[in-house]
């Protein structure tokens, strides 16, 4: 009897991943559910990062988490289930937006609007802020999602998974399948060209 609320602790605790993709992987759909509860606000902030558009974004995250579904049983465990589907997101998102240039296609600065007013970041901070440091808040968010949008895709992503979801440089080469260096290159080419964009907000 001594042992049992240990034991109903252990039970309570949540799966680690490696063992919801165990279950998933045998046909136990509830697990990937799971998974997808998990990580599917990280990767919306991803996609949503790199295409600034929320229709888009809605329909390539369904997309990652069911091509991700299909192809589980190719997941090998040589990284963590995120980075690997994470490395999907990045992957479908980039094809996207080279189809979305070669169409011509425009991000709406509706969608930017729409974002600021979803960011939980930036509700966070605009809750304690005066009224007159919302709108400068505000506006800037919505010139920097516009400015992100002027960078190549190569360099919007990595300024995406570095500068606003927090990533180390070795991750960001081990998803891109890049050197570090690469990574750093891109990241001071794109901060340049997003500085010259922002040049009106600098202090």
């Amino acid at each position: 009897m001594a042992d049992e609320p240990k034991n109903q602790v252990v039970e309570a605790l949540e799966p680690p991943d490696a063992v919801l993709v165990a279950r998933a992987r045998a046909n136990d759909y509830s697990s990937y559910e799971e998974l997808v509860r998990r990580y599917q606000r990280r990767i919306y902030a991803l996609v949503y990062n790199m295409t600034g558009n929320k229709e888009d974004t809605e329909d390539l995250v369904q997309d990652v988490f069911v091509k991700a579904y299909r192809v589980l049983h190719g997941f090998k465990g040589n990284s963590s289930f995120y980075t690997w589907i994470y490395r999907i997101a990045v992957n479908r998102t980039i094809n996207f937006l080279h189809k979305r240039k070669r169409r011509g296609s425009s991000v709406s600065l509706d969608d930017v609007d729409q974002a600021v007013e979803r960011d939980p970041a930036l509700l966070e901070l605009r809750s304690r802020e005066s009224p007159v440091r919302d709108v400068t808040i505000s506006e800037l968010q919505n010139k920097l999602n516009a400015a992100l949008q002027t960078l190549s895709e190569d360099h919007r992503t990595v300024v995406v998974m570095h500068d606003i979801q927090g990533m180390q440089h070795a991750e960001i080469a081990g998803i891109l399948n890049c050197s570090e260096g690469t990574v750093r290159s891109r990241l001071f080419y794109a901060r340049k060209q997003l500085q010259h964009e922002l040049a009106e907000y600098a202090p």
